[in-house]
């Protein structure tokens, strides 16, 4: 019965065609991440392009994602997704375009990382207010848990398939994948009614609510510092996942088959750890006890690696 209950959303059959192409794509784009990645690996001898793969990823989310929240509220969230999409497929298939034309360099994949970036900063917003839209309130449960889900299947199968395509083809290939994977995400996508506001009152609101945080986080003490220090152990947690595939490529000197392995295993750690350890450890400690914990491993994990 729990099963099914978790399942229900797939009897749906638009989320289903929706949820499927994004599980294809979901895969490409976790394949593409590795693939560039061991492509930077062979084009520049030096470990900063490959941590600096992680920043320009990263750093779209940052600038882009809140505007395109307000984008969202203006527009016709299926015309965004679908314009969001193409621009990701071009920007995959430029780099493949690339690859395959020997005219591809370090320079050029990293202003090919930040471009993808900024439709993934676009698309994020849009997707999250798409699946309500989708399903029936009963539906919304089920759909939020399979895209969680979702995001832990590809986080596996992505690095997976493409240490399984490495070993056979060139990463210009995985990154035609991923541009095919973007189009079949556009061909899914379906017609939605129109359901935002004028974009001036958007902007206006969007402006708005911005000053109004501001000044709640400026005058309430306890927020402000909750921040701070989550901007500190954030602004030191990312160096890990910047600095792993320098180490693994440079140090450790793996192949493109091996980064592929690595990647999926974290996966398979992430799943692991929300299914059985995470609720273990909830049915036990209070949820401050449960951070404490977790930056606890995380320095303990970091001191081991280390020497290394």
């Amino acid at each position: 019965m729990k099963m099914n209950a978790t399942a229900s959303a797939w009897r749906n059959r638009v989320f289903l065609k929706i949820w499927l192409a994004s599980l294809v794509s979901g895969t490409a784009v976790a394949a593409h991440d590795t693939a560039a990645t061991w492509m930077m690996n062979l084009m520049s001898p030096s470990g900063l392009f490959i941590s600096l793969m992680a920043s320009l990823a990263s750093l779209p989310f940052f600038l882009f994602t809140l505007p395109a929240g307000a984008l969202a509220d203006a527009f016709n969230a299926g015309i965004i997704l679908r314009l969001a999409n193409l621009w990701l497929a071009g920007c995959a298939g430029a780099l493949a375009f690339l690859g395959w034309a020997g005219i591809l360099n370090p320079i050029l994949l990293l202003v090919g990382v930040f471009v993808l970036g900024l439709g993934f900063a676009v698309n994020a917003p849009v997707w999250a207010s798409l699946v309500p839209q989708l399903v029936t309130d009963e539906e919304l449960p089920s759909a939020l848990t399979l895209g969680g889900v979702q995001l832990n299947i590809t986080g596996i199968l992505g690095p997976a398939l493409a240490g399984i395509l490495l070993a056979k083809v060139q990463a210009p290939f995985v990154f035609a994948l991923n541009a095919a994977g973007f189009l079949l995400v556009f061909m899914a996508i379906p017609a939605l009614p129109k359901t935002g506001c004028a974009l001036g009152r958007t902007l206006i609101s969007f402006v708005r609510s911005i000053a109004i945080s501001v000044r709640y986080v400026r005058q309430t003490p306890n927020v402000r510092n909750i921040l701070l220090r989550n901007a500190i152990f954030s602004s030191l947690v990312v160096v890990i996942p910047a600095l792993m595939p320098v180490v693994l490529l440079k140090d450790l000197g793996l192949d493109g088959s091996s980064l592929g392995l690595v990647f999926a295993s974290m996966g398979v750690g992430s799943v692991v750890g929300a299914i059985f350890v995470i609720p273990w450890l909830r049915s036990r400690f209070a949820t401050d006890q449960l951070m404490l914990i977790a930056q606890i491993t995380l320095a303990c994990i970091a001191c081991i690696e280390a020497p290394f």
